[in-house]
């Protein structure tokens, strides 16, 4: 997938990520549950990073999958992973972090660039 979207994508499955990293070159994908309060405060980060990086952006809550937990070793939320060309490339679970260390993340961690 030659465009990334400027607003994340939400997914519901596993099957949807999994289709959505077969298809994009680079995929930044928000793991996040309801109630979480630092869920909500990155949830406008992730898209400022879809707006500010030619990275697809995705946000999906692990408890609607349940193997997704130990699929991706996802320890607490929020977790961002990155994959590029089908492969996870990076990890951050670090909390909350602002727009500008998460484009950061997502440049260097792979091929996307900044828009």
């Amino acid at each position: 997938m030659s465009e990334a979207y400027e607003k994340p994508h939400r997914l519901d499955t596993g099957d949807e990520l999994d289709a959505l990293v077969a298809e994009c070159d680079v995929l930044l994908v928000d793991f996040y549950t309801k109630g979480c309060t630092l869920c909500q405060s990155i949830e406008p980060i992730v898209g400022n990073v879809a707006r500010a990086t030619t990275a697809t952006v995705a946000m999906l809550n692990p408890q609607t999958d349940l193997d997704l937990v130990d699929e991706y070793d996802i320890k607490g939320v929020p977790t961002l992973l990155l994959f590029e060309d089908g492969e996870l490339v990076g990890r951050m679970a670090s909390g909350f972090e602002g727009t500008e260390v998460v484009v950061t993340f997502v440049t260097e961690n792979s091929s996307a660039e900044r828009r």
